[in-house]
This record gives structure tokens, C-alpha cells and sequence, in this order.
């Protein structure tokens, strides 16, 4: 019998480590090739770790709720000599990013990480950066931590770490801030100079008194990340939220008359998103600032468009697969990228570079049958585009004889965009020219 070690995988371009949810397997239990041993967290996504190999699992090195190091050895398989020759999935090195490198997080959101800016001793942790100046590698959520936690630089510099290479962990920071609150109050720390590149820090909540009779619903992890990334947006961004009402019932009738020949043709049903993201990609052409981010005073334009597409969970949760380069895409590779994307969210089978690198998000909050909303900019992006429900309503049209009232399809549209960067007028010739793109939609067009 050959013994096979197995690793723990590297689940993304930022993924440094993961917690282990379960193990699928006992010790002594025989496993296939590409059977799924164990399940594991990252901070972006849930994911199962299969085996490259067939055999006896033979020892579990580590427990359930343990963070692990990527590449380090998590299970040992016994297999047949003969079998000892499978490939071995490569070991991949823990390398820290550069700091400029876009950071997403668990529900698809996404974090500028800007080059290190000069800090004095005690300045507090800013809302991205990963590697400060001396050289120690933070993830993006041990940082979002130490910013809502008040913890200053210097402290996480000093703070012990048991991760790979004395990395500070979440485990690490969440026992430091514990030990904090029962230990003696410090001394003042002395005022920082301001940075113009470091977000607002959120006010400490207020503790309030919920009464007696309630239920208590801790956060699961995923709900944490959402809720860090959304409180973390409004902090860096100025939000500001325009609106149009698009008649869209040309789009309508073409889309009820085509959409059984397209499913049966091509196996896939026709949804509207697709349509809206095909005439994203054509504003942002119009618009290309639209397609950008802010690192401090610079603004990135982004060359690629990779639309980022919010999908609910089962869970409840929120998740914003992407669909990259969308603009060499037809309509019907677009279609096919939003179905398998959103059926393989709800199933929780994406990839942790499927959620990464989005540059402009859409949300269809018409969905749930909501006319509009104002929703939260995805950072780093600096806009979001909501469409509402599509509603039969009169309106005034203007024929060649005078002005009829006739029922059309109507349907809001909402756009928050990051006053930093965009102005009124562009995001608001943004919004119109994505109105109009719907509005002129032609009533003959092949698919």
C-alpha cells in the first residue's frame, strides 16, 4: 500500500487559508477517485474537496472548525501500489497578492486593496490594504476586523499569529478583541494624522435592551461577510441613486414571442437579465468611467467588462457570480453564462474565481416583485444598476394624430452610483441610455 497526502487547496487568487466544515469521511472508510472527502470554508465560498484518488482514508490530521494554512497536509490515503502513480493535485504556495489586486469577498463583493500609504504608530487599520509597511500579510477579513474593532497598526503588527508563518488568522483577531473587552482600559492612544484615503470608521453601536420576549439569531458566516461588505460600502462611497421608467414593451412582446423556439433550439430557457446585461455592456462603451474604481486619489479605469449579476440563496444570503468580458459575448453566451452561474449558486457549486473581478453589478430586484430599490454599491466598483418588476400600466403615446392613452409595460430603473467619481450627469446619461437601449428594442431581431 502507497500512502497519498492530501492538501488543502488553493481556492482562489487571495484564498491564504480555509476553515474545514465537515468531513464526509471516516477514518477506515473507502473512497472514489473525484468523491468529495471533506467540505471547507474560504471567504469567499463553500466548497468540497474531492479526492484525486481512490483508496482507504487512512488519517484525518485535522478537526472540524480547524483553519488551515493552503498546502498543508490535511488527510492521508492508503491506495494500491499500482495506484501510487496518480497524479498528486501540485502543492501551491501560499503567495500574498500585491496590494493593488481587487480582494473579493464571501457574497461576490469585492475589496480595493490600494498600495500602502504612510502610517504614524498608532494609526488605526484602513479598509483594504493587505500588506502594510512592515511586510506582514493581513487578510482582507482579519483587516476589516481590525478596522471595526478600533485595533491599531501597530498592535496588529505585534499580534501573535498561528497561522502559515505566524499569520494572524481570524481566530487570532477575534481572541485578541475578547481578551480586550475584559481586560483593563489602556491608556489613550495619541489622535492619528488623517489619511484622505482611509474610509470613515462606523460608530460603535449602541448597546440597546431588546426586551424579554425575542428569539436571538446569530449571524451565519457568510450573513457576517454581507454585513461587513454592505456597512464597509456605505462608509467608502458616496451613494447617490437616480431613476428612469423605461417602457419596455417592445422587449416584452419579442421576448413572450421567441422564447419557447430559443429553449427548444437551444436548451436553455430566455430571461430578461440577459437583455439587461447586453445593454449594460453597450453603455459602458458609451460611459466607459462607469466601468471603474477608486484608489485614494486615482481613479482605475477598467478595460475589461465583468458584470457581476446579484443572485439570492436558498440560504436567504446573497451571492454575485461573474460573467467576464461580457462584451465578447452574444446574446446567447450570455444567456448560457447567467443560467449556469445562477443554477450552480444555488446549488453552492461555484468557484472562488467566479466571483471575483467584477467591475459593474446588476441586481433585478423585480424578482421579488419590487418596483425599485436603492442598492448598495459592490466595492470597489463605483456603480449598481437595479431593474424593477415590469407592470402593465397606461401611458400617453404620441402618434401622428395626437396623443392616445394605450397599457404598456413599464418598469423602474435605479442606479447608485459613487459620487467620488460620478457625477450627476453622467449617471444620469448612464441610466437614460440604458432606458433607451430597452426602449428601442427591435421588434424583428434574430437570435
Amino acid at each position: 500500500m502507497a500512502q497519498f497526502e492530501l492538501i488543502m487547496p488553493k481556492m482562489g487568487e487571495s484564498i491564504m487559508e480555509a476553515t474545514i466544515l465537515s468531513w464526509l469521511k471516516k477514518e477506515g472508510d473507502r473512497i472514489e477517485e473525484d468523491e468529495a472527502l471533506l467540505e471547507i470554508a474560504t471567504d469567499k465560498v463553500d466548497s468540497e474537496v474531492p479526492s484525486p484518488v481512490a483508496g482507504t482514508v487512512e488519517k484525518l490530521l485535522f478537526k472540524e472548525g480547524d483553519v488551515v494554512p493552503v498546502g498543508k497536509v490535511i488527510a492521508l490515503i492508503a491506495v494500491e501500489a499500482e495506484a501510487s502513480a496518480a497524479p498528486e493535485t501540485p502543492v501551491q504556495t501560499a503567495t500574498p497578492e500585491p496590494a493593488s489586486k481587487p480582494i473579493p469577498a464571501s457574497n461576490g463583493t469585492e475589496r480595493h486593496t490600494p498600495e500602502p500609504v504612510a502610517e504614524t504608530a498608532t494609526a488605526p487599520v484602513g479598509t483594504g490594504s493587505q500588506k502594510p509597511s512592515g511586510g506582514r500579510f493581513y487578510s482582507p477579513l482579519v483587516l476589516n476586523i481590525a478596522r471595526q474593532e478600533k485595533i491599531p497598526m501597530d498592535v496588529l503588527e505585534d499580534l501573535p499569529g498561528s497561522g502559515q508563518g505566524g499569520r494572524v488568522t481570524k481566530k487570532d483577531i477575534l481572541a485578541y478583541v475578547d481578551d480586550r473587552k475584559t481586560a483593563p482600559a489602556a491608556a489613550p492612544q495619541p489622535k492619528a494624522a488623517p489619511q484622505p484615503q482611509a474610509a470613515p470608521t462606523a460608530p460603535a453601536a449602541p448597546n440597546y435592551h431588546h426586551g424579554d420576549n425575542v428569539e436571538i439569531i446569530e449571524m451565519d458566516r457568510m450573513r457576517r461577510l454581507i454585513s461587513d461588505h454592505m456597512v464597509m460600502s456605505k462608509h467608502t462611497s458616496a451613494h447617490v441613486t437616480s431613476f428612469v421608467e423605461a417602457d419596455v414593451t417592445n422587449m416584452v412582446l419579442w421576448r413572450d414571442r421567441i422564447k419557447h423556439e430559443y429553449q427548444k433550439r437551444e436548451g436553455d430557457k430566455l430571461t430578461f437579465t440577459p437583455l439587461f446585461i447586453e445593454a449594460i455592456v453597450k453603455c459602458i462603451k458609451e460611459f466607459p468611467l462607469i466601468n471603474s474604481s477608486v484608489d485614494g486619489y486615482n481613479i482605475i479605469r477598467k478595460k475589461d467588462i465583468n458584470i457581476g449579476m446579484a443572485a439570492a440563496l436558498p440560504s436567504g444570503n446573497l451571492i454575485v457570480p461573474v460573467i467576464r468580458n461580457a462584451d465578447t459575448l452574444n446574446l446567447t453566451g450570455i444567456t448560457q453564462k447567467v443560467n449556469d452561474l445562477a443554477n450552480r449558486a444555488r446549488v453552492g457549486k461555484l468557484k472562488p474565481e467566479e466571483i471575483e473581478g467584477g467591475t459593474f453589478t446588476l441586481t433585478n430586484v423585480g424578482t421579488f416583485g419590487n418596483l425599485a430599490g436603492t442598492p448598495v454599491i459592490n466595492q470597489p466598483q463605483v456603480a449598481i444598476l437595479a431593474t424593477g418588476a415590469i407592470k402593465k400600466k397606461p401611458a400617453v403615446l404620441e402618434t401622428p394624430t395626437g396623443d392616445v392613452i394605450a397599457i404598456r409595460h413599464l418598469m423602474m430603473i435605479s442606479m447608485s452610483y459613487d459620487h467620488r467619481v460620478i457625477d450627476g450627469s453622467l449617471g444620469g446619461a448612464f441610466i437614460r441610455r440604458f432606458a433607451d437601449i430597452l426602449e428601442e428594442f427591435d421588434l424583428d431581431r434574430e437570435v
